[in-house]
């Protein structure tokens, strides 16, 4: 996933491959290079639509989504990112978590993933 706010960036896209990845109904992991802007500022429409599809995949979101892990090599970056990530959390309804590499964020990823699997076979 891309946080780059380019000027002709469709969040409905980004909606769309989010509520693809629901349709398989197996737990998954976002994985990001760019972290989300905290000082970006949203349009009410947009705070709106967000707060919508919220509400409609809230379900989704808490049981199949097992994190959001930002790629971030800057220890000075991650640690500000911290808590952010606990107000994402809350909003989103599932964790972010910070990796210093796309290594690292991919062992967080199978570590998350497995122990669903785990879980799920008990």
């Amino acid at each position: 996933m891309s946080y780059e706010e380019a000027p002709d960036h469709d969040h409905d896209e980004d909606f769309k491959a989010l509520e693809a990845s629901f349709e398989r109904g197996e737990p998954f992991v976002i994985l990001t290079d760019n972290a989300p802007a905290e000082d970006h500022e949203h349009s009410h429409e947009e705070k709106k639509r967000t707060a919508l599809w919220l509400k409609k995949h809230k379900t989704e979101l808490r049981t199949l989504v097992r994190a959001m892990i930002v790629v971030e090599p800057n220890s000075a970056k991650r640690m500000a990112f911290k808590p952010f990530g606990l107000a994402f959390g809350k909003l989103w309804g599932f964790p972010m978590k910070l990796a210093s590499s796309r290594e690292e964020a991919m062992e967080i990823a199978d570590k998350l993933l497995s122990e669903h699997a785990g879980a799920s076979t008990a």
